[in-house]
């Protein structure tokens, strides 16, 4: 299909939806701890951490129905925007019930939203798709995610910086994303967009100076940390925000302070830059667990 920058062409996509069914697993979320240095260990019924849905319900997409830059050609389930950089900006996350290993899970994904907005890089376009994540009918989590699609930046341009991050951490780990890392976690979600894994491609076509790190890793890094911050309590809701790229193999800091029933945590770059957000709340009722 063709791409195209026409508003009103890429607002017919809103309301478009598809679902897929998938079982939630043992093996890959082990192959993920062994990803993140962990002893592999998940067992049947063990509750899935938060935000590790994104190692399943992956389309399988054929090569040749893939761009140059290894993503799935656009106007199937999402517009065809021309547009040809993108990136995961973000969402908010609800959660009902965990997901557990061996759940048989639907999840419905609809195009809630197309945007076109002009910035000083070019015009921008914003879709915000929602997922629903279903057990025998049943909400486990619904979730809403946002992608932006911009134009490609200059061949040696300086990559975007996010502000400071901010202070008053109580707690801190060091992430250290080598390339076997990006390349495991690019297998594990079966996604291939280049700037993971191929760094002449990163820095030759796309600007950036390295490997990016995947924002959905860096988000389930963040709210993971976050919900050890509060372990007695059960995580219902969390809110992303991705503010600037990291790249591989550059160590980066998870940081985090509590507020209540919420939990802020925070990826900062090496450089003290403000790189994603994770805000976390926890359930009021302190008997939920």
């Amino acid at each position: 299909m063709q791409t195209t920058l026409d508003f009103e062409v890429l607002r017919q996509w809103i309301g478009r939806t598809e679902s897929m069914t998938d079982r939630i697993d043992a093996g890959r979320a082990r192959r993920m701890q062994a990803t993140l240095d962990r002893e592999p260990g998940f067992q049947e019924g063990d509750a899935l951490p938060p935000f590790w849905h994104y190692i399943y319900f992956n389309p399988e997409v054929p090569a040749s129905q893939l761009k140059e830059d290894g993503h799935e050609r656009l106007g199937r389930f999402l517009p065809p925007v021309s547009l040809k950089g993108r990136m995961w900006a973000g969402g908010r996350v609800e959660i009902d019930q965990d997901l557990r290993i061996g759940d048989i899970c639907e999840k419905v994904s609809t195009i809630r939203d197309v945007q076109m907005k002009q910035a000083r890089s070019g015009d921008l376009c914003f879709v915000t798709v929602d997922h629903a994540f279903t057990v025998d009918g049943r909400p486990r989590i619904t979730e809403r995610q946002d992608i932006v699609y911009r134009e490609m930046p200059k061949a040696g341009s300086a990559a975007p910086r996010g502000k400071p991050a901010p202070g008053g951490a109580i707690a801190h780990i060091t992430v250290t994303p080598d390339p076997v890392m990006l390349f495991r976690y690019s297998a594990l979600i079966f996604y291939g967009h280049r700037i993971h894994y191929d760094l002449d491609y990163t820095r030759e076509v796309e600007g950036y100076p390295g490997l990016v790190v995947h924002g959905p890793l860096t988000a389930a890094l963040l709210a993971e940390f976050g919900r050890d911050q509060q372990p007695a309590r059960r995580l219902v809701f969390f809110d992303i925000r991705a503010m600037s790229p990291l790249f591989s193999p550059v160590p980066f800091q998870l940081e985090a302070r509590n507020d209540g029933d919420a939990t802020r945590t925070w990826a900062r770059g090496p450089d003290g830059e403000l790189a994603m957000t994770v805000d976390l709340t926890f359930s009021t009722n302190a008997n939920e667990t």
